[in-house]
């Protein structure tokens, strides 16, 4: 899986749509939150509640997945793609990060 499948698999998500906060940052949304920071060889999503969790991935693939800068405490992973994580195992964490996020949402800002 590349950047371009990864980002359409963001957006086939019911309501979600692509940002570009920071020049150059892409990023998906659902509402007005973020659930996929996309950007070079790296995804970043949401992985745990917090950083105890997300770090059980770092354990499993201590060369690709990394807690993310600035906002890993709350269980944000950069994961690399295309790295050791398999295709299936990452649209997995997309979905993971998405739901995360999405039951978040006040109910008038989640997709009908």
């Amino acid at each position: 899986m590349d950047g371009a499948q990864l980002l359409a698999y963001c957006l086939a998500k019911p309501g979600a749509w692509q940002d570009e906060p920071w020049e150059g940052d892409v990023v998906a949304k659902v509402g007005d939150k973020i659930f996929a920071f996309l950007g070079g060889d790296s995804v970043g999503l949401k992985c745990g509640r917090n950083r105890d969790e997300a770090d059980e991935l770092v354990h499993i693939y201590p060369d690709d997945v990394t807690a993310s800068a600035y906002i890993g405490r709350y269980g944000w992973n950069s994961i690399r793609v295309g790295g050791a994580v398999p295709p299936d195992e990452l649209r997995e964490l997309v979905d993971q990060s998405y739901d995360a996020i999405l039951s978040k949402l006040p109910k008038s800002k989640r997709p009908k």
